[in-house]
């Protein structure tokens, strides 16, 4: 579950305007007067010199070293006859695209499209499958010569020299068996929609088939003008309930054989890969209370017998699930990222099950990025300069000649060229939007690709304040990162309101040196207002270490709640403070959080704004509950007594919920629940559903309704 305070910016409307020096939500969500410039759909090409871009509806091409101009345009869009182009992608020798259209959301993550196959030296295309846009996953076998998709829960592989399609799965039923992509809970917490995987030659796909059949179905109303609402059924497990059942499977092209892997009795395979070898599958397998990780192999064998262990990783909570799996051009190791020695390091891992930890120190590794196998060197961020600030690594595999390559503090991220010669680094700072630029492997940078000078320019025409870090004292003594907003005309000889918008939740910081876009400038806004408004990463949030992180395990939201009314306090102590006026704002874990606040912590927090809020873990899914809290059954006090639903006869203050009623990760059902427990303990509080809307509650004038309102609220009641 992510936070989505989301930094969008939104392009409804035509909201037309004058420079001036004051804010308003009519500025910040319902124009495009602070759209910033950035590079979209960017691929590295095979020669390592170049890489491509979607520009409007057209496939450019550009120079790493020289991108004043293009090299040319590799596909034009406006061949396909008014048809936006959403994303595309080469096969192996870069002479096809696949092009997917009329991209139509599912989840989060997971959408349908139209897809066409394009030849680009004659731009000649044809439509991948059906008439309508209901594919899903499309992608080029090795040799390209072959293109493996999803439609309707069932796998296809089409012949692009014959036209021949051959249906892979036949079982696919919606709501019962789903081959080849994910299921919900996979999707939102594993972070994968796509199931299947070519083997390096293309003579083999494995994937996973999800059997839905015992998992509990949860239905939402839409509301479109029909005399009756639309129900949308879809399986969602909740903690403690049936998940889907899980099989493993490889399916061998020239044989048209399937066949089933024996691979144990564990949950989950949240990851998998072909290694080098064309018939070994490397897949990860774990269990469900989700602290027992294994790496297994698989081979394409009748028996489904044929493999075995290659390396385990246990914990006393829960173990992290990364990207990397990164195979090395030995033959016989990978790398992975752990947490083991209590920091999250990157390690190499042999097929003996070895191990050689290469990146060592007090300090967490943000993100695996690449290896130059030629080279042996390995590129990776990290917050080795603190867990507010992100920056780029190079090492060598053995562990030696470790070389920062970012120059600015801030927030440093890179995607490399192929042959890993160059990069693009995305940087920005709290007060500064983004800056992209393209360097060699060694970090000196050769030029600028955007530099958002048109927005830097338009920000100087307001009046901003700066975002400024400090520690604050969390309740048992910790210094808490936190940032804060001063009003623009601050006086320290006055006392002012403080805003505290939070998170606090496993796997998303807010305290972080870098640019937040529409959620900075709202916080500006607020500080035009009048408010101080700071933000606090408590016990539980990351890159602080395994144990800072995972100290909130089996009670979510206790040791968080005990943070935030310690920082509260210790804020209310500040000069320039009033401690009588309080208030907090979050959404999704931080609506948790706040409603957390406004009842454990009734006599510090003024007033609470509770956006999409879990209320009750029992409704939240059963992979990312169960990874903090296990089941129910088995943590019945750390779900109780950190329940808000189970605290509200402590509320005093004033208390807005939001909720989308189309929310399919935070059900609405948590608000409903929330609302019907104040009112039986009479407790007055505001609410406001959303119509038809998900997690994120935007789309038209949505965002800037929702601001407004709690703009409104705010100045109201703080």
């Amino acid at each position: 579950m992510k936070n989505l305070f989301a930094f969008l910016f939104l392009t409804c409307g035509t909201f037309s305007a004058l420079a001036q020096t004051d804010l308003s939500n009519e500025l910040i969500w319902a124009s495009n007067e602070f759209s910033s410039d950035y590079v979209y759909s960017v691929n590295s090409m095979n020669d390592g010199e170049h890489f491509s871009a979607l520009e409007g509806n057209k496939i450019v091409k550009y120079a790493y070293t020289d991108f004043s101009e293009p090299v040319g345009v590799i596909y034009d869009g406006s061949k396909l006859k008014d048809i936006e182009i959403g994303d595309y992608f080469f096969n192996a020798d870069e002479t096809k695209l696949l092009v997917a259209t009329k991209i139509k959301s599912i989840y989060r993550r997971s959408f349908t499209a139209k897809y066409y196959v394009i030849d680009i030296a004659t731009g000649n295309y044809e439509e991948l499958y059906n008439k309508e846009a209901k594919e899903m996953l499309a992608e080029f076998s090795p040799d390209g010569s072959k293109v493996a998709f999803v439609y309707e829960n069932n796998i296809y592989i089409k012949d692009l020299a014959s036209g021949e399609i051959t249906q892979v799965t036949i079982d696919g039923a919606q709501n019962k068996i789903i081959n080849g992509s994910t299921d919900w809970v996979y999707e939102e917490e594993f972070s994968i929609t796509k199931a299947f995987e070519w083997s390096p030659k293309g003579t083999k796909i494995a994937f996973l088939k999800f059997d839905e059949s015992n998992v509990r179905d949860f239905t939402m109303d839409y509301y479109y003008g029909d005399i009756y609402p639309s129900p949308y059924t879809f399986k969602y497990p909740k903690a403690g309930e049936d998940n889907s059942k899980l099989s493993l499977h490889m399916y061998e092209l020239s044989s048209k054989k399937t066949v089933t892997i024996q691979r144990g009795e564990f949950e989950y395979v949240p990851r998998m890969k072909w290694s080098t070898d064309d018939n070994k599958l490397v897949y990860l397998s774990l269990n469900r209370h989700q602290n027992h990780l294994v790496y297994a192999y698989a081979e394409f064998d009748e028996t489904g017998k044929k493999g075995g262990i290659i390396y385990q990783d246990q914990s006393d909570t829960y173990v992290e699930i990364d990207d990397n799996l990164i195979f090395l051009s030995d033959g016989q190791s990978f790398l992975r990222t752990s947490e083991k020695d209590g920091f999250n390091h990157i390690y190499k891992i042999g097929f003996d099950g070895t191990e050689q930890q290469i990146t060592k120190g007090n300090w967490d590794v943000v993100e695996f990025k690449g290896v130059d196998q030629k080279k042996g060197v390995v590129y990776y961020t990290s917050a080795e300069e603190g867990a507010i600030y992100k920056a780029l690594y190079s090492i060598k595999l053995d562990g030696s000649k470790k070389m920062k390559l970012s120059e600015r503090k801030g927030s440093n991220d890179a995607s490399f060229s192929k042959g890993m010669k160059y990069y693009i680094n995305y940087y920005s700072n709290a007060n500064e939007p983004s800056t992209i630029t393209v360097h060699n492997a060694k970090g000196k940078q050769l030029d600028v690709l955007v530099d958002n000078k048109d927005l830097k320019n338009t920000l100087e025409k307001y009046n901003l304040a700066e975002k400024e870090f400090t520690t604050i004292k969390g309740a048992n003594g910790d210094e808490l990162n936190a940032f804060v907003v001063k009003p623009t005309n601050f006086d320290p000889e006055k006392k002012y309101p403080v805003y505290f918008n939070i998170y606090n939740g496993p796997g998303h910081n807010t305290v972080t040196d870098s640019w937040a876009g529409a959620n900075f400038l709202y916080h500006q806004l607020l500080a035009q207002n009048g408010y101080i408004v700071i933000s606090v990463d408590t016990r539980g949030t990351m890159y602080r270490g395994a144990k800072f992180k995972k100290s909130t395990y089996l009670q979510l939201g206790k040791l968080e709640t005990e943070d935030m009314i310690a920082a509260a306090n210790n804020v209310a102590k500040w000069d320039y403070v009033d401690g009588d006026r309080i208030g907090i704002m979050g959404w999704s874990y931080g609506g948790y959080m706040t409603s957390l606040c406004m009842t454990k912590g009734a006599d510090i927090f003024k007033m609470g704004i509770a956006v999409a809020p879990v209320t009750n873990w029992k409704w939240y899914d059963n992979i990312y509950t169960e990874r903090f809290m296990r089941t129910p059954a088995e943590n019945k006090d750390g779900y109780e007594d950190n329940s808000p639903v189970n605290h509200v006869e402590k509320m005093k203050g004033k208390y807005l919920l939001v909720h989308g009623s189309g929310d399919d990760n935070v059900h609405v059902q948590n608000t409903m629940e929330m609302v019907d427990a104040l009112v039986k303990e009479n407790k007055d509080f505001e609410m406001f559903i959303y119509t038809n809307k998900n997690h994120g509650i935007y789309g038209g004038y949505t965002r800037l309704h929702l601001f407004n309102k709690m703009l409104k609220f705010t100045i109201d009641n703080l």
